[in-house]
């Protein structure tokens, strides 16, 4: 049972980073600024005012009180950033989400992670190695991270469904995106775990991708692309876990192959950092 002033916290932070124009960025340089999320609620009126702009719509507390209603109505439960369970290596990165929505098994979140990301219309070769490389990952004690979607994701996710495996949904977390994922995604809350940035009912939309791209690079200490055409969404993760510091993996592909050009791309600028070394976690 939460102590009153934990809850009455909790549901500040949530109405902060609910509210409108208020992404994790300026969430932070509040509470820096004001020490707590109830105090930076106060005085956002006051700061608007006297910048002559107009005060960014708060959430009211009914609304996020009908959320947490919601949560809990779902089996999900929230992570704080800097409390509890919440992951200490997405806890590191500068954007981190002020808050996860959760719905699962969280110990997996203290288990070594690799995330594994690639093309959405991956040839079957590359589905049936990122299933293998999946299922022999959780034989040695690692949980996979991939963001449920279809080819190389739900493959990862059928591979390693046994023996751990975190799925990042764009949206809220009772939403079933792609749709033909929806059995696959409950049997994941039941032996994995579900993670959401978004609130509950929140269909995913284009912006919502980076994000939980973010999210999936962030949680994992390194990142394995299966298969990725250039300017794809896997390259923005792999280029994300670049710059928090995390190994960059990818498997090599035929040149002729356009799905294979963003890996290819990949080996020739993180020289040296190839698939091999994941395979030495499995030999």
């Amino acid at each position: 049972m939460l102590s009153v002033a934990l809850l009455e916290d909790r549901i500040a932070r949530l109405r902060l980073i609910r509210s409108a124009n208020i992404g994790p960025i300026t969430y932070y340089h509040l509470l820096q600024r004001f020490g707590s999320a109830d105090a930076a609620l106060r005085a956002i009126p006051d700061l608007a005012a006297r910048g002559r702009g107009k005060a960014p719509r708060l959430a009211a507390r009914a609304e996020v009180e009908r959320e947490m209603e919601r949560v809990d109505q779902l089996g999900a439960r929230y992570l704080f950033l800097g409390q509890g369970l919440y992951p200490l290596a997405l806890g590191e990165i500068e954007n981190a989400p002020p808050v996860l929505v959760v719905r699962g098994h969280e110990a997996l979140l203290d288990r070594p992670m690799v995330a594994m990301v690639g093309a959405r219309n991956a040839s079957a070769a590359a589905c049936r190695l990122a299933r293998d490389l999946a299922v022999r990952l959780g034989e040695r004690g690692h949980v996979t991270v991939s963001g449920l979607a279809r080819g190389i994701d739900t493959a990862v996710h059928a591979g390693s469904i046994d023996s751990g495996t975190i799925a990042v949904i764009a949206g809220g977390i009772d939403s079933y995106y792609p749709p033909e994922n929806r059995e696959l995604q409950e049997r994941i809350a039941h032996t994995g775990l579900l993670v959401a940035e978004q609130p509950p009912g929140r269909e995913p939309q284009a912006r919502h991708f980076p994000y939980r791209n973010r999210i999936i690079a962030g949680l994992a200490g390194g990142t394995l692309v299966v298969e990725a055409a250039p300017r794809s969404g896997s390259l923005i993760t792999a280029r994300l876990a670049a710059e928090y510091g995390r190994e960059v993996m990818a498997v090599p592909g035929s040149p002729l192959d356009a799905r294979a050009q963003g890996c290819n791309q990949l080996m020739s600028v993180y020289t040296g950092k190839t698939w091999v070394e994941l395979r030495s976690i499995l030999d």
